[in-house]
């Protein structure tokens, strides 16, 4: 039979991971609302989880317009649940064709090969 101190901590265990949960949820939520809003701004959206190690799992956003960006969620579980509730179609990889969606400006030219061929800095 459990003792008092048992049911306790029995209880104080599921209060720590409904807080847990609740937290996840908000941040899914937050995350869901703001690809909600990429998706408006680009005229629909898809997207593509990928794991960053410890800083968590980044959600690459690319737009029917080419635009593209991407949010960062903690967990792989939490972007998961963000793209779930946004209606994100996500894609197992980030693969030639899905790529070719891509639309870059002169922005991310002049970061990406300006530098490193003695352009300015942006």
């Amino acid at each position: 039979m459990p003792s008092m101190g048992d049911t306790a901590d029995t209880a104080g265990a599921a209060d720590t991971a409904g807080a847990a949960d609740k937290k996840q949820d908000r941040t899914a939520a937050k995350l869901a609302k703001q690809i909600g809003a990429f998706a408006k701004q680009h005229g629909g959206a898809e997207g593509q989880l990928a794991h960053i190690g410890q800083a968590g799992t980044r959600i690459v956003l690319v737009g029917s317009d080419g635009g593209w960006g991407d949010l960062v969620a903690p967990t792989f579980a939490v972007a998961q649940l963000a793209a779930e509730k946004a209606g994100l179609t996500l894609h197992e990889e980030f693969d030639g064709e899905f790529a070719a969606r891509v639309r870059t400006g002169p922005y991310e030219w002049t970061r990406m090969a300006g530098i490193q061929l003695g352009g300015h800095e942006n």
